[in-house]
């Protein structure tokens, strides 16, 4: 998969660079809200990165395990996780095929990391992380990659200045597999690292569906932290859902 040596150097960098403290404080203030977790509960991080998320719900007290294949980014909680004191787990390796025991009350994937799989792996991302909450447990998705969010403004061609570091966006639609591939260049003064990636488009219902095959139900479709139901050409998709009896 493309995503197995994507993470790393620039990339990392820039996307921690554009992350600020209040939109990480106002995001687990929402997974507090939602995830119907007292601290102290377990919670699954999924594609945690260099757990931004994980840690500040580690400092509000719960018990937090990150999942992320990135081994920089893994090191980064790692280390700041002990320096803190937290409780986190940190595990370096592809979730979709590491062994991870149950026991979690909920589960996020935030970060716009939700749209890595086309059909038949995403029913298996799903299932997956159905099998490893209880009945009734909850899961918040985040992506910017959902067909009503992209396809009504698609962008060929973008540029993004992030701190020092310039970065262009080239992307093809492939409209027999709603797939968007993008070819990324990162630079910074004598530094350039290129990337391919690829995001696989669902619309709403589509993933509805996909939800319901894999034993979960979705409850709140929202455009904002604010709660804000999520519209026609809205940025983002904060997604609630419920493991089903």
């Amino acid at each position: 998969m493309w995503y197995e040596n994507f993470f790393n150097g620039l990339v990392q960098e820039a996307w921690k660079a554009g992350q600020t403290d209040e939109q990480t404080e106002l995001e687990c203030d929402f997974l507090h809200d939602t995830l119907d977790v007292q601290p102290g509960g377990r919670v699954l991080d999924i594609f945690c990165g260099h757990g931004r998320h994980a840690l500040e719900l580690a400092r509000m007290g719960y018990s937090v395990t990150g999942v992320d294949i990135s081994t920089e980014s893994i090191g980064e909680l790692r280390t700041e996780a002990k320096r803190e004191k937290l409780a986190v787990e940190a595990i370096s390796g592809d979730f979709m095929t590491l062994p991870i025991e149950g026991g979690f009350k909920a589960a996020y994937c935030l970060g716009n990391s939700f749209s890595f799989f086309p059909h038949d792996q995403m029913l298996f991302f799903l299932q997956k992380i159905a099998g490893l909450l209880p009945v009734g447990g909850r899961f918040v998705a985040d992506t910017a990659m959902i067909a009503e969010s992209v396809l009504p403004d698609f962008e060929e061609r973008s540029w993004m200045q992030i701190g020092d570091i310039t970065f262009l966006m080239e992307n093809e639609y492939d409209a027999r597999e709603s797939c968007i591939t993008a070819h990324l260049t990162y630079l910074r003064s004598d530094q350039t690292q290129r990337r391919k990636s690829r995001h696989y488009i669902y619309t709403v219902a589509e993933l509805h569906r996909l939800f319901q095959k894999a034993g979960l139900t979705i409850t709140e479709l929202l455009g904002n932290l604010d709660g804000s139901d999520f519209l026609l050409g809205d940025e983002r998709l904060l997604l609630v859902a419920r493991k089903k009896i």
